[in-house]
């Protein structure tokens, strides 16, 4: 009986702690509700943006990290300027969610660049935004007013164009900054570069100087060469040229055509060039239409590069690509950070902002994309898988992370140097056989300086 008793006592205990926790359980949670009720209206939880303003990035002094609403709507008046359109679109009108995604990019970004720029002590001097606002009216406008016109249409101030000038200038020193702790190529690096170009782009191939002179009359061609093989001088060369091609322009240089290499020959010539002795007349020769004089007048023998030689030429286009490579992951680390930083109000949150949730398709892609039955069928859509291009050295800025793509070589042919053999009147190669040499321009910042203007 006693132990019956024991067991109940025991049993009343153990219930009584049990209602004892579940009340201290029931009080944490009241007092942790009461707290977080408290601290939003405080304002201490989730970050908010002040009154007035559209965007806000943390940590940074008022007057630089707000973004205010009157900011905001003259960004937009500048981005329907650019448009053509007259008036700035108001919310739920077509234009309006693509305008105030590129207006507060433009706004965000230039804000991103300024703390950067702060952070790495770089700064701009006067000096600098005039000395490269003349570049830019020098490239861009012939006259004061061509530029007058440009502020005009564009909704722009002088202030303003000058601050948009400093930030690119701005960027311009922050990519230099940056670049100055890329690494520099190995020695390993460099001879393996070489081993792997030394047959291509170290190697000058054989090539030959050529007079040509063609006619689509077999007998004017024979003529002609009668006369220069009494005398195949330069100036004879000229004479018969004039005298005799159907195409006598080219008797200026004495129908010469400098630096022939063989690949870039028609078959039927190729024999004829190469493997005739210097000052020797070939022809007539038949090509399509017209018949051909030909006489080598000068043998370049292939060259290659020694290593010593070109090794100044593939360190400058190996640390070209380390900084480049180096600028952009700085590049994605300054676009995580600040946008980790920056809260935007209801109404104008876009992707740079921290409290953005996207649908995780892409931002180009039609909403049919990804409907089971969606009402209007989208006519394209993206790639699953986003194809990486190289970039243009230089050309990756914060505005423009993936850079410049390098130039699409056009069908093969024969450069300005390697030249070709090309009978009077007829099809000559494609220009710019090879990409240009050097980086793209720089990018503009925050909106950029103007380009273009009449």
């Amino acid at each position: 009986m006693e132990a019956k008793r024991g067991q109940s006592k025991s049993g009343q205990s153990e219930r009584a702690a049990g209602r004892q926790r579940l009340g201290l359980i029931v009080f944490s949670l009241l007092l942790v509700g009461l707290f977080i009720g408290f601290a939003v209206a405080q304002g201490i939880g989730a970050p908010n943006v002040p009154s007035g303003n559209v965007a806000v990035v943390e940590d940074l002094p008022a007057e630089l990290g707000e973004i205010s609403q009157e900011e905001f709507d003259r960004a937009l008046v500048q981005q329907a300027a650019t448009a053509k359109l007259k008036e700035p679109p108001q919310p739920g009108e077509p234009k309006y969610e693509e305008m105030k995604k590129a207006a507060l990019e433009e706004l965000l970004n230039s804000v991103w660049l300024e703390a950067e720029a702060e952070e790495l002590g770089v700064a701009v001097t006067d000096s600098q935004v005039e000395k490269e606002l003349e570049k830019i009216k020098k490239q861009n406008f012939p006259t004061s007013k061509a530029f007058n016109k440009f502020l005009r249409e564009s909704k722009l101030t002088a202030e303003e164009v000058n601050e948009r000038v400093r930030l690119q200038v701005l960027s311009t020193g922050i990519q230099e900054k940056v670049n100055e702790d890329a690494p520099e190529p190995t020695e390993a690096e460099i001879a393996e570069y070489y081993e792997a170009e030394e047959a291509t782009q170290f190697t000058t191939k054989e090539s030959r100087d050529v007079r040509v002179l063609s006619n689509e009359d077999k007998a004017e061609v024979e003529a002609a060469k009668k006369d220069l093989e009494r005398d195949n001088s330069p100036a004879s060369w000229k004479k018969a040229v004039a005298k005799y091609s159907s195409e006598p322009r080219s008797s200026q240089n004495g129908g010469l055509q400098p630096g022939i290499q063989e690949e870039f020959l028609p078959p039927q010539l190729k024999e004829p060039i190469f493997g005739a002795a210097t000052g020797e007349l070939i022809g007539p020769l038949k090509l399509e239409k017209n018949y051909l004089l030909l006489e080598v007048a000068k043998l370049t023998s292939a060259k290659t590069k020694s290593l010593p030689e070109a090794q100044a030429e593939i360190s400058s286009t190996l640390s070209q690509e380390k900084q480049q490579e180096y600028f952009g992951e700085f590049v994605k680390e300054f676009q995580s950070k600040w946008r980790a930083r920056t809260i935007c109000a209801d109404g104008f949150v876009v992707e740079l902002c921290d409290n953005y949730v996207g649908s995780g398709h892409p931002a180009n892609a039609p909403a049919g994309c990804y409907e089971e039955d969606p009402t209007v069928p989208a006519e394209e859509c993206p790639a699953p898988v986003t194809q990486t291009k190289p970039a243009l050295p230089g050309s990756i800025t914060e505005q423009e992370p993936e850079g410049k793509p390098f130039v699409q070589r056009p069908t093969p042919g024969a450069s300005e140097e390697q030249g070709t053999v090309v009978p009077e009147g007829g099809a000559s190669p494609p220009e710019g056989a090879a990409p240009p040499e050097g980086a793209a321009p720089p990018e503009e910042a925050g909106g950029g300086a103007p380009q273009s203007g009449e």
